[in-house]
């Protein structure tokens, strides 16, 4: 059974445009080839951090949202900690009430946009 998780990872501020990009790409890569279904992502860009790491005061935010078997969690986790690329990840299983929130959150989104091309 598949369950469902979310992942943002922090990549490092001194990356351009491109090689964030792939990046992003390399970590969608290979949860496609690990028979991982991608429900969402989200780029947040360029964001303070709360705190520095690793003498860093800011980092390009990115979400994947996807379906997966638990063995893939596990790939994908020593892909992050091998990337110098990445400062910092988390990975959560999403139960019920967290998916539920998820559908919410993406619809309120997407309705703003629908409301401006109905005008």
């Amino acid at each position: 059974m598949l369950n469902q998780y979310e992942t943002v990872f922090i990549m490092t501020p001194v990356l351009s445009e491109e090689q964030m990009k792939e990046t992003v790409k390399k970590f969608e890569n290979i949860l496609t080839e690990k028979k991982a279904e991608i429900i969402h992502q989200e780029n947040w860009g360029l964001r303070k951090l709360e705190y520095p790491i690793a003498k860093k005061t800011s980092g390009f935010y990115h979400l994947f949202e996807f379906k997966a078997e638990g063995s893939v969690i596990k790939e994908l986790d020593i892909q992050f900690r091998r990337d110098e690329k990445v400062m910092r990840y988390l990975t959560v299983a999403l139960d019920k009430h967290a998916i539920a929130y998820s559908e919410k959150r993406r619809s309120l989104k997407k309705a703003p946009k629908e409301k401006i091309i109905n005008e």
